[in-house]
């Protein structure tokens, strides 16, 4: 990015003392990791942080550090807001009603700019690594605490470094960071691999009713799931990745009930196929493999209007790779 926009940022910094730092409902390792990294190094710098998120913590999330000090609610004066990972404005979940955001940091390819100065590289990996790189251009430090976090961030949003944009660049960040004496296996087992055993439950319930047609799954999960098993959170628990990744797939969708007559659909895609369009088309967005939105109305209603989409765009790349193959 250029330096221009970097000294904005900087400049803005410099001059507030209280400062809201926000990300988006149903957090994942990203949006908090992103949040808390940002509030540790504005922290070290001497401001005044609020940490909030519309949705609060999720458990998986609780053993990092400054998780606890996350708050569902503002609490008395601020002179500067920041969005990080929020990828339109409705994902701040209204959490700081008419204000305006001031700066928002973000990797979403969709993302309208709706801050007062928008820091959007879609290039980045996450909204993590944009903070690993950038903080010391913007006047700030990267301390022990904040590097737990933006590591956390960088190995949740890259599926521990496995998603098609990881790059060297992203590795080397991933050291630099790990030279605060950050233990990488660690973050890592949190991360992706430990889960509860409500989430366990949770999953079965999706798993249970997996639909299939070529190259395409989807599933559901109802609030009565979520109730039956007793899972704590709103979100799917990371079903998604699951998945998304099954042999033969290359699209697979999640209908996750927020609550009566609204529901939150998320899509995951290979690489080459673009489901931002899609996410977009029903009000939400994304990136091209990992896009979401959320639609009222019953499942019926609703998956009567995603699958068919999803469905041609899978017919049109089968097209696409057809006429290749005859014409090599």
């Amino acid at each position: 990015m250029s330096n221009p926009l970097n000294n904005q940022i900087k400049e803005k910094i410099g001059q507030a003392n209280r400062i809201v730092v926000l990300s988006h409902i149903r957090p994942d390792g990203d949006s908090i990791g992103a949040m808390l990294g940002m509030a540790f190094a504005l922290e070290a710098a001497g401001k005044t942080v609020q940490r909030l998120n519309a949705d609060g913590v999720p458990s998986i999330f609780k053993h990092l550090p400054g998780s606890d000090l996350i708050k569902k609610r503002i609490d008395g004066e601020f002179d500067l807001v920041i969005s990080l990972d929020c990828s339109d404005l409705s994902r701040t979940g209204g959490i700081m009603g008419e204000t305006q955001v001031d700066i928002n940091i973000d990797h979403h390819i969709t993302n309208p700019h709706f801050a007062k100065i928008n820091y959007v590289d879609p290039e980045a990996v996450a909204t993590s690594a944009i903070l690993a790189e950038h903080l010391k251009d913007w006047g700030l430090e990267i301390n022990q605490n904040a590097a737990i976090t933006l590591l956390g961030g960088i190995v949740s949003d890259t599926i521990g470094f496995r998603t098609p944009n990881v790059t060297p660049h992203t590795l080397r960040l991933a050291a630099d960071l790990m030279e605060n004496g950050i233990n990488l296996s660690d973050i890592y087992s949190r991360a992706l691999v430990r889960r509860s055993v409500e989430a366990a439950r949770y999953w079965g319930r999706g798993l249970n009713g997996l639909n299939q047609d070529g190259r395409l799954v989807w599933a559901t999960l109802t609030l009565k799931d979520r109730g039956e098993v007793g899972y704590p959170g709103n979100d799917d628990a990371d079903l998604n990745n699951v998945i998304s990744n099954l042999d033969g797939i290359d699209i697979s969708i999640l209908f996750v009930e927020q609550r009566a007559g609204h529901w939150k659909v998320s899509w995951r895609a290979q690489q080459g196929l673009d489901v931002s369009a899609i996410a977009q088309s029903f009000g939400g967005g994304g990136h091209p493999p990992a896009a979401g939105a959320e639609m009222d109305g019953s499942f019926e209603e609703i998956s009567t209007r995603v699958l068919p989409v999803t469905k041609a765009l899978l017919e049109k790349a089968a097209e696409r790779e057809r006429v290749k193959t005859e014409n090599s």
